[in-house]
């Protein structure tokens, strides 16, 4: 699987990717908000990606690595992940981020969610797309109401209050 979009490449994580990925999960300011504790072993990163790619197996689709086209580098990952549940919701998709920080402000994570969000709508045939964010994070707040998600409610995680948003698909195409 793999997204082109005006400057990124959104494309299955390979196992080369996990030095970039540690680099990025291993940032406390990367994963402030995300509920995890940043990784510390190469190991976990390669990890990761095994589990990724189990999720594209099992069920189409998972996160996916963002390359910048411009210079080739790994810069992030974004994508849609199937959940279990989570929120008294089960068996959903949720949209989900992260980006080196020399990668924030530059409108990459606008650019690949989009990209993102249109082929679970498309092509997954979603109805509805969920996301959580950390009621700190003040720039995925703006993104989320700048995709078109509108906030339904609040959950407490174990890093703290959450808010609940959803985009349905009648709202995307």
């Amino acid at each position: 699987m793999e997204i082109k979009t005006e400057r990124l490449i959104l494309r299955e994580f390979e196992e080369a990717d996990a030095e970039p990925l540690f680099l990025m999960d291993s940032n406390p300011e990367v994963v402030k908000y995300t509920g995890v504790l940043p990784v510390t072993e190469l190991h976990e990163s390669e990890h990761i990606i095994r589990m990724i790619r189990k999720q594209y197996i099992d069920y189409g689709t998972g996160r996916l690595a963002v390359v910048e086209q411009k210079s080739g580098l790994f810069i992030g990952w974004c994508g849609l992940k199937f959940c279990i549940e989570a929120n008294g919701y089960k068996n959903f998709y949720d949209l989900g981020y992260r980006f080196l920080p020399e990668y924030w402000g530059k409108g990459y994570a606008s650019e690949a969610a989009k990209a993102s969000l249109e082929y679970g709508f498309r092509e997954l045939n979603l109805d509805t797309v969920y996301a959580d964010v950390h009621h700190e994070n003040t720039a995925s707040h703006h993104l989320m109401k700048k995709l078109g998600f509108i906030k339904t409610g609040e959950l407490t995680e174990p890093d703290g209050l959450c808010f609940w948003y959803e985009k349905r698909r009648e709202n995307q195409l």
